[in-house]
């Protein structure tokens, strides 16, 4: 997804962000190899009224969550220091009550993912390009399904 497209939907963005209006504050980590999007996803999250912290390497976010606990762990799967799947089981380990959301465009990630279940792990995936409409309607599912939701500013 270029920046220019993903600024393009921004505006239907509120449509789904109103529905988390009037809660706490929530962390999102967003993690990415490509900077572009990284920065790109983190932008609209906080234009939706998320607080979005970019990574473009996996092993910086693991270690900015043992200072500051993100609720949602926002990455891709395929990346070169560490794969997407092995972030989330290790920030699980490290900040248990984050959610997970996962996102990938490789047709390898279905095999990652069917090992990592095997181990015990479950993972919500979105396929790239992620649609900012699908990104937000999949945090507000997983904020419906937990008491404690992800929030945004008010």
């Amino acid at each position: 997804m270029t920046e220019k497209v993903a600024r393009g939907f921004v505006s239907r963005l509120f449509e789904w962000s109103g529905a988390l209006v009037g809660r706490k504050l929530s962390l999102i980590f967003v993690v990415d190899d490509e900077k572009i999007i990284a920065t790109t996803l983190a932008a609209i999250l906080s234009q939706s009224g998320f607080r979005a912290e970019a990574f473009t390497n996996p092993l910086d976010a693991l270690k900015k969550a043992h200072t500051e606990a993100p609720d949602l762990l926002l990455s891709d799967v395929v990346m070169p220091e560490m794969s997407g799947i092995d972030l989330a089981i290790q920030l699980r380990e490290v900040c248990p009550s984050c959610r997970i959301l996962l996102f990938s465009g490789q047709a390898a990630t279905s095999d990652m993912l069917d090992v990592a279940r095997k181990q015990g792990h479950e993972f919500n995936i979105l396929s790239k390009p992620v649609h900012p409409t699908d990104l937000l309607a999949a945090i507000s599912s997983l904020s419906a399904s937990k008491a404690d939701g992800l929030d945004q500013i008010n």
